[in-house]
Formats: C-alpha cells, structure tokens, sequence
C-alpha cells in the first residue's frame, strides 16, 4: 500500500544546476539537501522544504515538462507570487480550481510548476 509521496523528479538539461539552485532556494525558499555520492556524480540536486522533496535530474535531451507538473500547497500564496516575479520567475493565475486561490510558474529549465492556496 502507498503510504506517501517521497520526492518528485524533474528534469534540466547539464549545466543548469546553479540557476537551479538561485531559483529553489533563493525563490522558493527551499534548502539543497546532498545526493548521495553516487548520484551526484549524474549531476542535478535535491531540494526540501519540511516534507516536501523536488529533485532536479540531468537529461541530455531535455525538453521541459510544459503540462506535466508538481503542484505545491502554499501558504501566502500572494507574498509567494510577488517573491517569484521579483526573482523574475513568470506568475500566471488560475481560478478554474473551485476552492483554491493557484497560480502557475516555470523554473530556469522551463518546468511548469503550480502553486495553490486553499480557501
């Protein structure tokens, strides 16, 4: 039986992890956590905000994921919003969710990301 969501993956071309972390940790917020030597040899980086894990893999053929996406309960979506676009980061609201206040933004490789507040 499923018990929890551990982490999601997304994906970025190489080369793109310190835009990477400006945006996961200066933007969101979050905190790098280390990859296991192993896999950080792959590339890419591990982020965590409380239980909330987003890991960034390098993919050669990268294409960014524009439907595909995590979406990211918040709190102080607006103070959130207004942090994003001051990081230069797109904010596109959506009010088709009934009950939530949401907005959709993208990370440096172009991932679509969705951020959402309930009522």
């Amino acid at each position: 039986m499923l018990a929890a969501l551990d982490h999601v993956q997304l994906a970025a071309p190489p080369g793109t992890e310190d835009a990477l972390r400006a945006f996961y940790t200066g933007a969101l917020g979050m905190t790098e956590i280390p990859k296991p030597p192993v896999l950080a040899a792959r590339g890419g980086c591990w982020f965590r905000a409380g239980s909330v894990q987003l890991h960034v893999g390098v993919e050669r053929d990268f294409r960014p994921a524009k439907k595909a996406h995590p979406g990211l309960r918040v709190t102080g979506i607006d103070a959130l919003a207004a942090r994003l676009t001051a990081h230069g980061a797109p904010v596109t609201w959506d009010d088709d969710l009934p009950g939530h206040r949401r907005f959709y933004s993208e990370d440096p490789a172009g991932n679509r990301l969705e951020f959402l507040q309930p009522h």
